[in-house]
């Protein structure tokens, strides 16, 4: 049970410190109560922090918003990165007249009941060929005609997707993606393969949504579009917009966006808490903490030391690990393979159970990370050479015990 967390580190109920490399599942991006943050806040509150009308405030975090990501020519806040891609999927079926939409195996976008198909891993007898992947739920309550209209395909492979899409590219309104797979831990695209999407996307006529909610200002002042150049047709983000506070956002062209304008056949989307005050204070505060000179070649810097120091100690200890992505997020895989390059892949070949005992064995030296394999190390602007050197002492003790 966590009490407290400052900077880089918290501390649990009994006292103890860590450093952690969860940051709330990646929403942390400038570390635990930054101070710059807290007077934000404290000064947001002192004014009243919502009221039941458009503030400056929304308006003044869109403009920040606008300026750092290339696709945004209009954007429209929502509470939850989940609210988002549902919203993202409204708006597409909407704008096309189609139903049905493309999802790959291995993606999480939100617990809204169509994505939640095959989005964790299961044994690889159990995931069928890969042109006929089998359909999963993920969670028990979900009528199974709710699935009818998703198409499901393997990610990472474009000959597989060209042959999805001469069969369904008619009949979708979108493809939904995560540039980088980050519920399988952090699977980097194959080169070229977003770029393929993309192409294949707009030959088709299905919008493409690039679902940032987790890499969103993480990795590029304009996220994983930016650093990849690749500009979908609707975006999604979440955790880091926010640096700790609940928000999404839904970007992209005005002649989409605008079908939520009030109307006999507008695209719906309320809420009481869209927009919120306090929330749009942080989020104008932290954009501009994150659009200060240097900060992603901190953050990337950080992030590359530890991975390379992971990788020396995996090497030097003869322990079969691989540790993929970059700069401010990677995810460590015990296997035998040289790299995970899918959905299929994490299934058949990682040892998560290895991987729960040596972050178990790391928690005990005063490192903090989730369990869970198919989440990823994440970096924030409070991480230090220091923690990083922490990290690299506590991982070769782990690798120790393992052995």
């Amino acid at each position: 049970m966590l009490e407290r967390g400052q900077g880089s580190r918290v501390w649990d109920a009994d006292g103890n410190e860590y450093i952690d490399f969860m940051m709330s599942f990646g929403a942390l991006i400038q570390g635990h109560a930054h101070p710059i943050l807290v007077e934000a806040v404290s000064h947001a509150m002192a004014e009243g922090s919502h009221f039941a009308a458009a503030t400056s405030a929304e308006v003044e975090a869109a403009e920040r918003f606008r300026r750092m990501v290339p696709s945004a020519e209009v954007v429209r806040f929502t509470n939850t990165g989940s609210e988002a891609t549902m919203l993202a999927l409204r708006l597409a079926r909407a704008h096309t007249g189609r139903r049905k939409f493309l999802k790959f195996e291995g993606h999480y976008h939100g617990w809204y009941d169509p994505f939640l198909l095959n989005a964790h891993s299961h044994p690889a007898g159990q995931l069928g060929p890969v042109d006929e992947p089998a359909r999963i739920p993920d969670s028990e309550g979900i009528p199974s005609a709710t699935f009818d209209d998703v198409v499901l395909a393997p990610w990472n492979d474009g000959a597989a997707l060209e042959r999805v899409l001469q069969h369904h590219g008619h009949e979708l309104a979108a493809v939904i993606t995560e540039p980088i797979m980050a519920n399988m831990g952090c699977i980097l695209p194959q080169d070229g393969y977003l770029q393929r999407l993309r192409e294949l996307t707009q030959e088709c006529g299905a919008l493409l949504i690039l679902d940032e909610v987790v890499t969103g200002f993480r990795y590029a002042p304009g996220g994983c579009q930016e650093y990849y150049g690749v500009k979908p047709d609707i975006s999604t983000f979440g955790k880091a917009l926010g640096a700790g506070f609940p928000v999404g956002a839904v970007a992209g062209p005005r002649s989409i966006l605008e079908r939520m304008r009030w109307s006999e056949h507008m695209v719906l989307h309320y809420g009481t808490f869209n927009g919120h005050r306090l929330t749009m204070k942080v989020i104008s505060t932290n954009l501009d903490l994150l659009s200060a000179e240097n900060t992603y070649s901190k953050l990337h810097a950080i992030g590359n030391a530890a991975i390379a120091g992971l990788r020396e100690i995996f090497r030097s200890r003869g322990t079969k690990a691989v540790v993929q992505g970059f700069g401010p997020m990677f995810q460590i895989y015990f296997t035998e393979r040289n790299t995970i390059r899918d959905y299929r892949d994490y299934c058949q070949y990682v040892d998560t159970k290895l991987y729960s005992r040596f972050v178990h064995l790391l928690l005990e030296s005063g490192i903090y990370m989730t369990p869970s394999n198919g989440l990823h190390w994440i970096i924030s602007t409070a991480h230090t050479e220091a923690d990083v050197h922490a990290l690299m002492e506590a991982a070769d003790r782990a690798c120790a015990r393992l052995s």
